[in-house]
């Protein structure tokens, strides 16, 4: 099961979060520093697998974004590598070619796409034709929304 999931910058700035295990504010604040700190002074050579306490760190850089997840001992460490990889490929294709703007300008649409992709940890839709259409469908409701919204009501 993945702990939480981080996208940061490598200037350290968080991007989003997603927390599958409840923490406090504090304790949360605490892993994203610790996070920061352990990843970025890293070689780009070096293994993207880090010990950390009672987790294991896998992370992945794609452009100037660091995609971080937390796993609990137990877990495979190439297939939490390969869910970062399937979430690139699914804001990829939402995107077309993502940048970290979209994700600061657009992270309602990134959190989304993630709540399609995993839930509680776990994968929840490996499909990414699926998670494709799910998405068409959301922009669908939310444009047809906001056209009946915008018209007068007599």
């Amino acid at each position: 099961m993945i702990r939480f999931l981080l996208l940061f910058s490598r200037q350290g700035k968080l991007r989003l979060q997603k927390w599958f295990t409840p923490l406090t504010d504090r304790e949360k604040k605490k892993v994203i520093r610790d996070m920061t700190m352990l990843v970025l002074p890293r070689p780009p050579r070096s293994s993207n697998f880090v010990q950390w306490r009672d987790l294991k760190i896998v992370y992945k850089r794609y452009a100037s974004l660091y995609f971080c997840a937390g796993l609990e001992q137990h877990d495979n460490e190439l297939l939490a590598l390969e869910v970062l990889h399937r979430y690139v490929e699914l804001l990829d294709k939402y995107f077309g070619n993502v940048c970290e703007l979209d994700i600061i300008f657009n992270f309602e649409k990134a959190y989304f796409i993630l709540d399609e992709f995993l839930m509680g940890g776990e994968i929840l839709e490996t499909s990414k034709l699926a998670v494709g259409a799910t998405m068409e469908e959301a922009d669908t409701l939310q444009e047809t929304m906001e056209e009946y919204m915008s018209k007068p009501a007599y």
